[in-house]
């Protein structure tokens, strides 16, 4: 999942991320992990209609209807939707943040991304491949040793230029306390470059976290609409 002066926990691109999913944490959290292991798998899944209906609404119409959709299932994601522009959405669950993340098995969690072709073919292979670990059986531990062992052997290749995705889901759940943050863009920079770009400093509108169990850094980018054409609240980004 690491916080910024502006309090953004990022789910990735939860591959939360989402991202990251990305989130922004209202309220203090719990000083007792509130999820110390990981629940039966059944609380992970979801319809596969209402799935594929949640991965789309992360992107415009324009983009997710000719876009592949992935959903869960026990052995990992598989393709429900066959796409047509390179465009591939996604519903992430908890495990998309980094493993010191006390949502990391948050059963409720769901980061709906939609990536552009550069991420869908160099981004969201190191969630795929998380994911399959995970519902495998794997410790985070392990998990994270046959990651790095994916980068040493390009079985995982270095993050494309131009990297991005939409994340504009009103429907997203990304904490249990806020649950939802604004509607955004993501863009993934190999390596840590959050200080070449000047992020998180006072005064600067560039949010960024650095994911160094992915070897990534991610750029969020705030904009005023969800995908369906409604306004997002942009009036207060400190409450959020």
């Amino acid at each position: 999942m690491m916080q910024t002066s502006m309090k953004v926990v990022p789910m990735r691109a939860f591959g939360f991320a989402l991202m990251l999913t990305v989130l922004c944490q209202a309220g203090a959290q719990s000083a007792k992990d509130p999820y110390p292991a990981m629940a039966p798998i059944a609380q992970y899944m979801m319809d596969r209609d209402a799935e594929i209906a949640l991965a789309r609404s992360a992107a415009p119409a324009s983009i997710s209807d000719n876009a592949e959709v992935m959903v869960l299932g026990p052995r990992g994601y598989t393709t429900a939707v066959k796409g047509t522009n390179g465009f591939l959405c996604i519903v992430e669950r908890g495990w998309a943040a980094d493993t010191g993340n006390s949502d990391f098995w948050n059963p409720k969690l769901r980061g709906p991304l939609c990536l552009n072709p550069q991420a869908a073919r160099s981004y969201e292979p190191i969630y795929l491949l998380r994911t399959k670990l995970i519902l495998a059986g794997k410790s985070k531990s392990e998990m994270l040793a046959a990651t790095d062992a994916a980068f040493a052997s390009n079985e995982l290749s270095a993050l494309e230029p131009g990297a991005m995705c939409y994340m504009l889901s009103k429907q997203q759940y990304l904490g249990d306390g806020p649950k939802r943050w604004h509607p955004h863009l993501m863009f993934f920079i190999a390596g840590d470059a959050a200080k070449t770009w000047g992020a998180n400093q006072p005064g600067t509108p560039v949010m960024a976290a650095n994911f160094p169990e992915e070897k990534a850094t991610i750029f969020m980018v705030v904009v005023d609409k969800w995908s369906d054409g409604t306004p997002g609240p942009m009036d207060d980004m400190s409450s959020h």
